[in-house]
């Protein structure tokens, strides 16, 4: 990719406030760090993942967290979603639609984080998804599959074994709505243009930016699904440069202590919910595709869920900015634990004003 600017770059962007549709907010002190940069981060609308301890699985749950992290941030939108699981019925469904929850999220057993609830079979759940198709809520999948050695299957192309079931569900469903989520493949490109309207796909900031080399051994860079090859990140671009709606933002931005990614077993997920639209910014002017910043952060998200863009608006300015080294968070004892956001002690050329 070409790291040189346009000749005529621009010195300030305005545009409205993303809407960063699949993020992770975690609960307690952790939670506490992050609510608060998102609208740093130049985001006001978030789709907010159910995966905590305990997985968020019914309407009263889903609610009762809306209410912390309003307590804590009253100005950003949640949109909330259910853990698709045993708990998930059609009535639940029904009773979820009308409180307002956007989707119910599925996580295939063991592919992530706190994940272990997964499913391992959707016709199971088919009642579930007619539901979901009559009160017009979202199926967002974590498009991978477990690893298997005996049928070939690791972390490098368990996205593309998933396929199969993406375009199963939708022959079966063609009016549900399904976000195939955190896109990393120019299979998985392919398939989300090849089917119809009612299927689209996330694209994080870091997958954007990174491939294999930049996270074997790089621990926070580590995130599943990983990031694949050089010919796979452009097939992202090509999609976003296409002017296609089927894309748009879903940061998977996924804090965990700085303690659980340097280690031998370090967690998946990479952090970079405080600094979104600066880090989009500056990677979207490398492929010289400003002018489509706002359809991916703002403009198709919300299309696709039938929503009205943001009127808050944000400027962003070339000026520069770094990356903390660190964010800590908790009390402030000996011990403080802290998170280290993608692309530690790097400069960005944008800032927000």
């Amino acid at each position: 990719m070409s790291l040189t600017p346009a000749p005529t770059a621009a010195t300030t962007l305005t545009l409205p406030a993303a809407a960063d549709l699949h993020v992770h907010l975690r609960q307690g002190d952790l939670m506490r760090m992050v609510v608060p940069h998102i609208r740093r981060g130049g985001v006001v609308r978030v789709l907010v993942m159910p995966n905590l301890k305990p997985a968020i699985a019914s309407t009263e749950q889903a609610l009762a967290y809306k209410r912390e992290l309003e307590q804590i941030d009253a100005s950003v939108d949640y949109w909330m979603t259910l853990y698709l699981g045993p708990e998930i019925t059609p009535d639940e469904i029904r009773k979820a639609a009308a409180a307002g929850i956007k989707g119910v999220k599925s996580y295939p057993r063991g592919v992530t984080t706190n994940s272990e609830s997964g499913i391992e079979s959707y016709t199971a759940y088919y009642p579930v998804f007619k539901a979901m198709e009559e009160t017009n809520m979202v199926l967002n999948l974590h498009g991978e599959v477990p690893s298997n050695p005996k049928d070939d299957i690791c972390v490098m192309n368990a996205e593309v074994h998933f396929l199969k079931h993406l375009e199963q569900l939708h022959r079966d469903f063609p009016k549900l709505r399904i976000v195939l989520e955190h896109v990393t493949t120019g299979a998985a490109v392919r398939k989300v243009l090849e089917l119809g309207d009612t299927v689209a796909a996330t694209v994080t900031v870091h997958h954007l930016s990174l491939i294999v080399d930049d996270w074997a051994g790089k621990n926070h860079n580590y995130c599943k699904p990983v990031a694949k090859y050089p010919s796979d990140r452009r097939a992202l671009w090509d999609a976003i440069l296409s002017g296609s709606p089927k894309f748009f933002l879903g940061s998977d931005s996924a804090p965990h202590p700085r303690s659980t990614k340097e280690c031998a077993s370090g967690c998946a997920g990479v952090y970079t919910q405080p600094h979104v639209l600066p880090y989009l910014a500056s990677v979207f002017e490398q492929y010289n595709a400003l002018d489509k910043l706002q359809a991916f952060t703002s403009d198709n998200g919300n299309r696709f869920y039938q929503a009205k863009p943001s009127t808050d608006t944000v400027t962003l300015v070339r000026e520069p900015l770094t990356v903390e080294s660190e964010l800590s968070y908790g009390d402030a004892s000996a011990a403080q634990p802290a998170v280290v956001p993608f692309q530690a002690g790097e400069t960005l050329p944008w800032r927000l004003a």
